[in-house]
């Protein structure tokens, strides 16, 4: 980055110390903490669209369609997330190999599945061994928000389910003996409100998003931890060309720093979210609100 950095053995002090942390791994770690921005930016619609299908499929009428949401929601009870996020990519990966493998290599004529390895031929693979390093990353981070989504979506159904049940069946009666059809009562009356009492499960759910984001390393997509860990680690030629003890306790505590005033500034907004919704609702917030009022 600085033009005294050509040769570390010269360095020293604050001179070493800022060429240390401009290095070209180092800017990829700074970017890293954008990668797990972009995964919550993207992951939470994704998840909110997923538990919202699953909350209407559950309340259909159509009881195949109810039982297949119920399944959906109910499936996070009981098993650890790490399960679900490993079979989730590793299923997709082969789903979608085994769907090229048939279309692009109809007269293979060994089995796909020998032991425990898992053959495709060279032009099934996703991405392919020849493509640029960034598509087999994108494919990676692709493979993580679809997890998220479905894992995360789940928990938003459940949470979404609850809400659309306290919404009171009065109001819904209300619309009813007023002509409304049972969609347009759904649309109108029912969805609007009940993001109000949704509102306190979705905002701990944010939270447990944010702190399941190192998974992204078990999912292959180096991220924060994946850097952290060997850059903090004791530096091999591999990484730097600038040598130093075990600093992971430094690099970890940098990254405790970035998730508490991550979550703080997601209490705040997620506050001033929920007074604005609250606001005239027969809710806890709202009560007091009129009574502050």
């Amino acid at each position: 980055m600085f033009t005294y950095c050509t040769d570390p053995d010269t360095l020293e002090g604050l001179a070493w110390l800022a060429c240390y942390l401009t290095t070209g791994k180092h800017m990829l770690f700074y970017v890293s903490f954008g990668t797990v921005l972009v995964l919550l930016a993207i992951t939470a619609p994704v998840a909110l669209a997923f538990g919202f299908l699953g909350a209407i499929a559950a309340r259909s009428r159509f009881a195949p369609l109810s039982v297949l949401g119920r399944i959906y929601i109910a499936m996070v009870r009981g098993v650890p997330d790490i399960v679900y996020f490993m079979f989730f990519v590793i299923a997709l990966d082969q789903g979608l190999e085994w769907i090229r493998h048939k279309v692009k290599c109809p007269d293979w004529d060994q089995p796909i599945r020998q032991g425990n390895d898992f053959i495709v031929c060279s032009a099934a693979k996703l991405p392919l061994s020849s493509s640029a390093q960034f598509w087999h990353e994108l494919y990676n981070f692709s493979l993580a928000v679809f997890t998220f989504g479905i894992v995360f979506g789940a928990f938003a159904g459940n949470v979404l389910q609850g809400a659309m049940r306290a919404v009171p069946r009065a109001q819904l009666e209300t619309a009813e003996a007023y002509g409304m059809t049972p969609r347009q009562s759904f649309w109108r009356i029912l969805v609007p409100q009940m993001w109000t009492y949704a509102l306190p499960g979705l905002s701990n759910l944010w939270m447990i998003l944010i702190k399941a984001t190192p998974l992204l390393f078990l999912l292959g997509v180096e991220d924060i931890v994946y850097w952290a860990r060997e850059l903090g680690g004791t530096a091999n030629p591999r990484f730097t060309a600038y040598p130093h003890g075990d600093w992971r306790m430094w690099y970890f505590l940098a990254l405790l720093v970035f998730y508490l005033a991550f979550t703080k500034v997601s209490e705040v907004v997620l506050a001033r979210i929920t007074k604005r919704l609250s606001h005239g609702q027969a809710t806890l917030g709202g009560v007091k609100q009129a009574r502050a009022a």
